[in-house]
């Protein structure tokens, strides 16, 4: 009699419970005004990118229930001075100052990134949404947070916007948690279809922040090669693996078992960082790998499956490229499906 009355009563307090306390949730970050930042005509780093994701989430009525959709802010200087040299940050405000009704549009001087009015706002709230999902997953509302922010940001370095990128976000989330939170360990899965090359430069001598990028060879900007594995302190803390052109998942999923898996046995991440290019899916405009969305589920099996050796099960994803809409909000749904265990 006493274990059938505490069975009625677990039952109970199930049935009054909202959704997001019996089941698993993922935060997303996400704001409309990531869809200000324009490129021009015909770029291909254009709003509905972003915008399909979010329309077909909130459409789906079963794993939207599981969402959490909090507010944030844009990072502040301070935030971004922990990744990138004040001369830069001080040139991307000169040269937005240069932006008139007559001149529009003008490319960075220090590579191929259009900027708009609006886009450097867009890219400091971007850097937020990073950083709101280390708040998410370290605050423990939900082990996992994805940030569908635009523009990118791996290939940025400390001094340099380059490859349509501005700021680098996961850049700046990482020492984020570590000044924050106290975290010792990160580390950074790039699964983008181009190399993070800002995020490798920035983190090079970091023996604290593990680089791992599986990527198409050869594609820009043309780093990334197995040799690249970090120098003085940061020696060893790299981990590049080529991709073939028309490779599918088989080679990224072989890698994270094999190589990855065995490595983070001695690093041990306390948190764990995913930049999440999904312009290696079949048909993408500019790559030529052939994942699919189950592929993408599989990736997100062996990150939750680090996540939960080593990290409490904390990850946070942070979009990167992916320039096929409906592509996008395909693998997006088949990432959090799982993150959210579905």
């Amino acid at each position: 009699m006493h274990i059938l009355r505490h069975y009625f009563i677990s039952l109970l307090l199930l049935s009054i419970l909202p959704i997001e306390a019996r089941a698993s949730s993922a935060t997303v970050l996400y704001d409309e005004r990531f869809l200000l930042h324009d490129a021009g005509a015909g770029h291909p780093e254009k709003p509905d990118r972003l915008g399909y994701i979010v329309q077909h989430l909130r459409q789906h009525k079963t794993l939207s229930a599981h969402l959490r959709w909090p507010s944030f802010s844009a990072a502040t200087r301070e935030n971004l001075r922990a990744v990138h040299q004040d001369t830069y940050l001080d040139l991307l405000d000169a040269e937005q100052q240069q932006l008139t009704t007559t001149r529009p549009y003008l490319t960075l001087s220090t590579g191929d990134t259009v900027i708009s009015k609006k886009s450097i706002e867009v890219a400091k709230l971007a850097s937020g949404a990073a950083m709101a999902g280390i708040d998410a997953v370290m605050q423990h509302n939900t082990k996992s947070a994805f940030a569908l922010a635009r523009p990118p940001g791996h290939h940025a370095t400390a001094d340099r916007g380059m490859g349509f990128c501005i700021y680098n976000h996961v850049a700046v989330a990482a020492r984020y948690a570590q000044k924050k939170y106290g975290v010792q360990r990160v580390l950074i899965m790039d699964i983008d279809v181009h190399h993070g090359n800002g995020t490798q430069d920035i983190f090079d001598q970091d023996d604290s922040v593990f680089y791992f990028s599986a990527h198409q060879h050869p594609l820009y900007p043309g780093s990334g090669r197995p040799a690249e594995k970090g120098h003085g302190k940061g020696a060893g803390y790299t981990m590049n693996v080529d991709v073939p052109f028309g490779s599918d998942e088989a080679i990224i999923l072989k890698a994270l078992a094999s190589q990855l898996e065995p490595a983070m046995q001695r690093f041990r991440p306390e948190l764990i960082l995913v930049s999440a290019g999904l312009d290696a899916h079949q048909n993408d405009l500019l790559g030529g790998l052939r994942y699919t969305d189950a592929g993408y589920a599989s990736i997100a099996q062996q990150v939750v499956k680090l996540a939960n050796l080593y990290a409490q099960g904390r990850t946070v994803w942070v979009l990167e490229g992916g320039y096929v809409p409906e592509n996008n909000s395909n693998a997006v749904e088949a990432i959090l499906e799982v993150l959210i265990g579905q």
